[in-house]
């Protein structure tokens, strides 16, 4: 028999409806690994072309949802919107299904990892090409006169011929950037995207990132520990801990007035104070 919470968040995926100046919506959203519940009924929404930063501890479930967004992993419970379309819409014993609207909705998102996930026996053009080819049935020239633009926004122009191996850590995040954003997202999301980087390269890999926050006309979502970063970045910084929102707000009073112990904590351990 359904629990009581698994009734109110069934009811909270149906009354879910489209609202133009929200572009990603969670309702009711539960994951869970057997005992592990990694994200706990959540709320939560994103403004169309807000630039948010998830900031917390290992294990909390931030990266859950990016990987939800991207359909790498399917909720137990709840509704996900992107775009006005349904991303996700499960109900109590439902079985997780796409839909041709899940689909289109996935289309409008992109995502960097914290691995490149780049092919490796391919060129950076290449690799940018790919996908506007393969998904959008984009010709080819047009396809990569978009690689070669957006190679070249990334700093990368002289490496187009460039296959992954010789390219360092940070050229191939930059590659990887240029190839999520090829697709053309409404939304963009990164997941640690320099943690994989030695420190002398995360500089240049956050110098793209602020470019893009500061002049692309789209909705960030970002996994991150680099607070400063965030800090200088979004529009809001959400605290996330064993499954749910700690607290939400600007930066500016997330990182110098928190008004939950939990945020306190977190930012004294991370930051040295």
């Amino acid at each position: 028999m359904p629990s009581i919470e698994s009734d109110v968040a069934a009811t909270a995926a149906r009354s879910v409806q489209p609202d133009p100046s929200v572009m990603i919506s969670f309702r009711g959203v539960t994951k869970s690994w057997g005992s592990n519940h990694v994200l706990r009924s959540l709320d939560f929404d994103v403004q169309a072309g807000e630039k948010v930063c998830i900031i917390g501890p290992s294990g909390s479930g931030k990266t859950t949802i990016l990987r939800i967004l991207m359909t790498l992993e399917t909720p137990n419970e709840g509704a996900v919107i992107v775009g006005g379309s349904r991303l996700w819409d499960v109900k109590p014993g439902d079985k997780p299904k796409l839909t041709r609207e899940s689909r289109d909705a996935r289309r409008s998102v992109g995502m960097v990892f914290q691995s490149f996930n780049l092919f490796p026996h391919m060129t950076a053009l290449e690799n940018v090409m790919e996908a506007p080819v393969r998904v959008l049935g984009l010709a080819k020239p047009e396809a990569r006169e978009r690689a070669e633009g957006l190679l070249a926004q990334v700093g990368l122009a002289q490496h187009l011929q460039h296959r992954p191996a010789q390219l360092s850590g940070g050229q191939q995040q930059r590659v990887a950037i240029a190839r999520a954003m090829a697709m053309r997202p409404k939304v963009m999301l990164f997941d640690e995207p320099t943690s994989a980087l030695d420190p002398e390269l995360i500089g240049e890999v956050l110098g793209v990132i602020r470019e893009m926050a500061t002049s692309a006309d789209m909705t960030m979502l970002m996994v991150t520990h680099e607070m400063r970063f965030a800090e200088e970045i979004s529009d809001r910084v959400v605290m996330f801990d064993k499954g749910v929102v700690v607290e939400s707000g600007p930066p500016q009073q997330i990182f110098h007035e928190p008004g939950h112990e939990r945020t306190r904590k977190f930012l004294g351990a991370v930051l040295g104070h």
